[in-house]
């Protein structure tokens, strides 16, 4: 059975998706209620899976992984074992950061983050060259990031 949330759910959602560290208090001043409650509504919500997690957001140009690359999947062939092996694969390199199984003309999209050129290319021959599931893939580079955000509207 589906969960409903009412307003003040929703609120604290939105609240912690714009700011992960603000204090129990302080959504408790923000939403009109008192610190116990609210710290139980979090918990509700976190055990709902609502909320996934917490992280913080690094800037990957300050750690000099400022080339972003989106890399399309095709698999040689498609089977149920194929599907699967690739993901726990993908799984294991570091330098993909997301992975989609998309329809279309390619099975998976990754998004890569490299050092430069150089980095991705030895990436794609040494690491994602050895995903013996991978029938072909196409890179797109993406020369400015004009929106990146992980909150949703809603």
């Amino acid at each position: 059975m589906e969960e409903i949330l009412d307003q003040t759910d929703l609120r604290l959602l939105r609240l912690l998706a714009s700011d992960a560290k603000i204090t129990t208090k302080d959504l408790a001043a923000r939403v009109n209620l008192s610190p116990s409650p609210v710290f139980e509504r979090v918990k509700r919500l976190e055990a709902g899976g609502f909320i996934k997690g917490y992280i913080a957001l690094i800037d990957p140009e300050k750690l000099n992984y400022g080339l972003i690359v989106f890399c399309n999947i095709k698999l040689k062939h498609h089977d149920k074992s194929i599907g699967h092996q690739f993901v726990t694969d993908i799984m294991r390199l570091d330098e993909v950061v997301e992975c989609y199984n998309i329809s279309g003309d390619y099975d998976f999209l990754l998004k890569v983050y490299a050092k430069d050129m150089k980095h991705y290319q030895d990436f794609v021959f040494n690491k994602l060259g050895s995903v013996t599931s991978i029938g072909s893939t196409h890179s797109t580079f993406v020369m400015c990031e004009n929106k990146n955000t992980y909150n949703i509207n809603f």
